[in-house]
């Protein structure tokens, strides 16, 4: 496990910068929302609640939330990736000390507010974590494990997992807050979506004259494979070869872009895969 200044430093100061981020949207949106957002975050704020309103006992959030990932960081570490789950524990323990550290803040008292604009924040900081390959704990561990090493679509689970903590909320608490947090887990998720394209798919069709140039530079660039189909074409009838390769929405640009290096007159079309069913490379977390 090596340390290069330049690029671990950036995520070092990145990971702060979304610590901070995501204990500021704890005490400003989900606090004065009392909302439940999902994953261990929820579960910690959930427990809190519970002790507090029941049995008058104030637990800190820093002990619940590490309490609660030790399991999950146990599976980082064994399963995914040292380093990874290393600036993922810097991501833990910082926003659990700054969420205790920092005072409760009211922003807007508009709890229609709170969900979107909350959601959208959590969404942002959990996609900027992501990006610097580590996560914000809990369930982001369990679902790339689920996702990557057992190939089981982990989508399902973590909502289940989410859902039982909103009906618990409001039961307890009542499902007005309940039903606003759900709102909030939807902004969060789209928000997502739209930023992190690691596990998003995209279909090239490439009609070229160098088509084993165009299956060198995927394979250099992306680590992905490619067939060959041939073709001809449908107004000179000139024999044609067609590269057919799937890559994640993540680097389908930069696939692009070297195939365009390697063949400027290349025909390329790339659709969204929605399913997928076989072997697909994913670049490891270290």
């Amino acid at each position: 496990m090596t340390f290069d200044l330049k690029k671990d430093g950036k995520r070092i100061l990145v990971i702060c910068l979304a610590s901070v981020m995501m204990a500021l949207n704890i005490k400003t949106f989900v606090n004065t929302g009392g909302l439940y957002p999902g994953g261990v975050t929820g579960l910690t704020i959930l427990i809190q609640s519970v002790f507090e309103s029941f049995l008058q006992i104030t637990f800190p959030f820093t002990l619940i939330n590490l309490l609660l990932n030790i399991v999950p960081i146990h599976i980082g570490f064994r399963f995914i990736g040292k380093k990874f789950t290393l600036y993922s524990c810097l991501m833990i323990v910082l926003t659990s000390v700054l969420t205790d550290a920092i005072p409760k803040i009211a922003v807007t008292y508009d709890i229609l507010l709170i969900s979107i604009f909350g959601g959208i924040i959590n969404g942002f900081v959990t996609s900027l974590c992501l990006s610097m390959n580590a996560t914000t704990g809990g369930t982001d561990f369990i679902s790339i494990f689920l996702s990557e090493k057992k190939g089981v679509d982990a989508w399902n689970f973590i909502l289940a997992f989410n859902i039982v903590i909103i009906m618990i909320a409001g039961l307890l608490f009542g499902f007005d807050k309940a039903l606003y947090s759900i709102i909030f887990q939807y902004t969060s998720t789209q928000m997502l979506h739209m930023l992190y394209t690691r596990y998003q798919k995209q279909t090239l069709f490439i009609v070229t004259d160098h088509a084993d140039a165009v299956c060198e530079v995927i394979n250099r660039v992306s680590r992905h494979g490619a067939t060959i189909l041939n073709g001809e074409g449908s107004y000179e009838r000139h024999k044609r070869e067609m590269v057919y390769s799937v890559v994640s929405r993540q680097e389908c640009k930069t696939v692009i872009n070297a195939v365009r290096a390697a063949d400027a007159d290349a025909f390329v079309n790339a659709i969204r895969t929605d399913e997928l069913s076989g072997r697909f490379y994913y670049r490891p977390n270290e």
